[in-house]
């Protein structure tokens, strides 16, 4: 049998009052050679030192960013929010500043654009571009797609080794003013944004 808590009620377990959790938004500029889980057994650098000591609340990350790629992470313990952000239908939307190891072909530019075929189902991007002022190495990529490290297995797909990968937004927060390794809190104005798009 259930039993429906108001905010007016007292809840105790053992005697002692059980509390709610804050919740708790942070948005972490990852850097290269840590990898995205919360604990790792063969005790490699993960993304939970770089944030350890942001608050007393135990968060978590939102997706993961694989230990070469660089950029926006963000963590939170509120559970409803990331699995919407997560979610396939309404994914998070993700760019990414890519630089390959060779110039990117016009037709395989295109081919991206149209959707590809991948072992685990087809991938569609949202907007793929060279980026301006560099060569046709650096290219933009901006997709809702949240599969296992989806980026370079697209370009490796099509025989393209992706040298460094930098995700620079997720669902509208950015990396500004933060240096790789450091973090901040968001802003309750973004936390109602993020609620807004999800």
């Amino acid at each position: 049998m259930g039993h429906k808590v108001g905010p007016g009620d007292e809840v105790r377990y053992n005697n002692a009052i059980v509390r709610s959790e804050n919740k708790v938004y942070l948005l972490l500029n990852k850097p290269k050679g840590f990898i995205t889980t919360t604990d790792d057994p063969k005790a490699r650098k993960t993304v939970m030192e770089l944030v350890s000591g942001a608050c007393r609340e135990r968060i978590y990350p939102v997706g993961r960013l694989d230990r070469q790629t660089t950029g926006v992470l963000m963590f939170t313990n509120d559970g409803e929010l990331a699995d919407k952000l997560l979610h396939p239908s309404n994914g998070a939307q993700k760019i990414y500043d890519v630089v390959l190891s060779k110039a990117l072909a016009k037709a395989d530019l295109a081919k991206i654009e149209d959707g590809l075929e991948l072992e685990d189902g087809p991938v569609s991007v949202d907007q793929i571009a060279y980026v301006e002022d560099k060569d046709r190495k650096h290219i933009g990529i901006e997709l809702h797609v949240g599969r296992n490290r989806i980026v370079r297995r697209i370009f490796e797909h099509l025989g393209y080794e992706v040298v460094k990968l930098d995700r620079v937004s997720f669902s509208g927060l950015t990396k500004k003013r933060l240096s790789r390794g450091q973090w901040r809190f968001l802003s309750s104005k973004e936390v109602d944004f993020l609620r807004m798009r999800s």
